[in-house]
């Protein structure tokens, strides 16, 4: 039987999934739609940097290069790291640039015979003998479209690009009855340096959203046109957002990524034991996240901007949702050249925005959407049956169900990396990769498709517990290090990666921790 494996992106995911099926032996063909590697970092403002501190977003066995002083580098210094990783490990063989996939299409058996399956796939294995994905692709240098064929495929298509979301307005109330330009940050961070420069320069422009995307925008425009024509941010849900400050982040490992943080928390598929001890120590996990919101408060001028959130920190670290203010935000708004407004509603007119509670207008030459992207339609599009699509995207108020944050229970010979968050993505899916390729390899058995269900569920009801609203983004933020230690177990590796018990419980993980699982079983 063949084991032709198909990688859809080459951004970090699709990357590490190429790297580590290399390693087991396949040879792997990525597609990517761009003319270069590296996914979002080529989508990206110029402004923009990493927020996380580099020793935590790094690959576990290719470290930053050692000239590279900047402990949150830009988004060139992480393109050319990511880059420099295809590169040392001889990756650009496998990856057919300037392809973009427009659909996948299961070939084989009816979804009748596959309703009745208790196993994944029918044996619970990576291959079968019948099934195939047939994957259309077009060139976008020609314009011309391919179908290839592959026993297996892994899409890493990433969830922060490609579709955004667009706010829907009663048809008086939409952009068309608007004077000006609008535009999603999606396509304002699509172009070049100098059009993108012209576009904002003296102009009257105001930016709807309150994350990172909006606020390393607000900054950019702050920059070009100062306090002449100051750029409005109307937000409607202000989220809790760090200084740039590597102590910070230090102290932020301390308290959030070790394992005696971990206890502090439910966990799904918790023991007794850990249950009792996540209900006895739960006043100390509200603790920790009164004292950043406390600190937060008295360090950033939060309550004088009416930017203080209304839900907790520990909310929005748990749904991934924490990130780095850009270099002199609140300068900008100190001096007036960034002004910010509270609504949790707008609509547009000839002159501009009107938002809640102000009858004269916003008055703008340029409306930026700094809204977000619409992931799970983005993941459901590119399959062409209509069953597949609703087992993706079956309610509003439901996650994408893949167990181990993966494989889709129902849904043969296919893995998904990059869908589920992590607070840093890079070492998240590197582990994931990792048991994706061992299961590939048929050294990992999966369970029956219902207990996978059931894993899945019980995963979903965490996220809701601690992201609330925010449940839908997927995020294994707060408790990275059990589900980490799921993918160990299957693995057959030692979860515990540390030398020494105080270590063992009290030091912060991070991705050089879990570098080489295929060399270290129990």
């Amino acid at each position: 039987m063949e084991r032709r494996v198909v990688v859809v992106g080459a951004g970090i995911s699709g990357l590490l999934a190429c790297k580590h099926l290399v390693e087991k032996g396949f040879d792997p063909v990525v597609f990517e739609a761009d003319d270069r590697v590296g996914g979002v970092w080529n989508h990206t403002i110029q402004s923009t940097k990493l927020q996380n501190a580099k020793e935590g977003f790094r690959f576990s066995d290719f470290d930053w290069p050692a000239s590279l002083q900047e402990k949150f580098p830009s988004h060139s210094e992480v393109l050319d790291y990511v880059e420099s990783y295809a590169q040392h490990f001889n990756l650009y063989p496998c990856i057919k640039l300037h392809s973009r996939v427009i659909s996948i299409d299961y070939v084989g058996e009816s979804f009748g015979e596959m309703k009745t399956w208790d196993l994944w796939g029918g044996t619970g294995t990576a291959f079968s003998s019948r099934g195939k994905w047939h994957i259309t692709v077009l060139d976008t240098e020609t314009n011309a479209a391919e179908v290839h064929q592959a026993e297996f495929v892994i899409l890493c298509i990433g969830r922060f690009s490609g579709l955004p979301n667009i706010p829907e307005l009663p048809p008086n109330y939409c952009s068309e009855v608007f004077d000006g330009k609008v535009m999603h940050s999606m396509e304002y961070s699509d172009m070049e340096k100098s059009a993108a420069a012209e576009l904002i320069k003296g102009k009257r422009i105001t930016i709807i959203g309150s994350q990172k995307s909006a606020v390393d925008l607000a900054v950019e425009c702050a920059e070009a046109n100062g306090i002449k024509y100051p750029c409005v941010m109307i937000q409607r849900n202000p989220h809790w957002l760090l200084p740039d400050n590597g102590f910070l982040m230090s102290l932020l490992g301390y308290l959030y990524f070790n394992r005696f943080a971990e206890l502090l928390l439910h966990k799904p598929g918790q023991n007794i034991l850990y249950w009792l001890l996540a209900t006895v120590f739960s006043p100390l996990s509200w603790g920790i996240s009164k004292f950043w919101e406390i600190y937060l408060q008295w360090k950033l001028p939060l309550k004088k901007y009416g930017l203080v959130p209304r839900h907790s920190f520990l909310e929005d670290m748990s749904s991934c949702q924490i990130g780095m203010l850009p270099d002199k935000f609140y300068d900008k708004v100190e001096e007036g050249s960034i002004l910010i407004k509270r609504s949790q509603s707008f609509r547009f007119c000839k002159e501009g925005l009107i938002v809640d509670g102000e009858d004269k207008p916003i008055s703008s030459d340029l409306v930026m959407l700094a809204t977000g992207y619409k992931g799970d339609q983005k993941l459901k599009n590119i399959f062409r049956s209509s069953v597949f699509q609703e087992y993706l995207v079956s309610l509003p108020t439901a996650t994408i169900p893949l167990y181990r944050q993966v494989i889709h229970p129902r849904i043969p010979q296919l893995a998904v990396i990059g869908y589920a968050e992590g607070l840093a993505n890079l070492p998240a899916f590197e582990i994931r990769c990792q048991w994706l390729v061992h299961f590939l390899d048929g050294i990992i058995k999966l369970p029956s498709i219902g207990a996978m269900e059931k894993d899945a569920a019980r995963w979903e009801t965490h996220m809701k517990r601690y992201g609330a609203r925010n449940f839908w983004r997927s995020c294994i933020g707060t408790t990275n290090i059990w589900y980490n230690d799921q993918l160990c177990k299957d693995m057959n590796c030692n979860p515990r990666r540390k030398k020494g018990f105080l270590a063992e419980w009290f030091q912060p993980y991070g991705p050089t921790d879990y570098a080489g699982l295929a060399d270290q079983k129990h």
